[in-house]
């Protein structure tokens, strides 16, 4: 079996915050901090940075496998549902919640980010 190191919290993702509150839907509020009048651009996170930020979301199990498949900021904003959901071999559950409530949203928001 293949060993997995461990992340480390010194990411420049300790901006992140939780609000621990679940939604009706399951969702949790993840709110970044606004670095230079908008959110860090996740496109130049390392793959520590993904891996905290599912970590912070609630995500700790699901979190090792974008470490192990080193999805890393670039690799996390290509990623498909299907991608999500059957690249990364997660439960269906938090897959679903994973790509609806965090990925797709950090796809949207980097689009509009980098359209202006």
């Amino acid at each position: 079996m293949k060993k997995v190191a461990e992340v480390k919290e010194t990411s420049t993702f300790s901006m992140l915050s939780v609000d621990m509150e679940n939604k009706e839907n399951g969702s949790l509020d993840v709110k970044n901090s606004v670095e230079n009048g908008r959110p860090p651009d996740p496109a130049d996170w390392a793959v520590t940075d993904v891996v905290n930020y599912f970590r912070t979301a609630g995500f700790e199990e699901q979190a090792r496998a974008f470490q192990e498949q080193e999805i890393d900021g670039k690799s996390l904003l290509l990623m498909t549902r299907n991608d999500v959901l059957t690249g990364l071999a997660l439960k269906l559950g938090p897959a679903l919640k994973i790509y609806e409530y965090h990925v797709k949203p950090l796809q949207t928001q980097h689009l509009k980010n980098n359209s202006l």
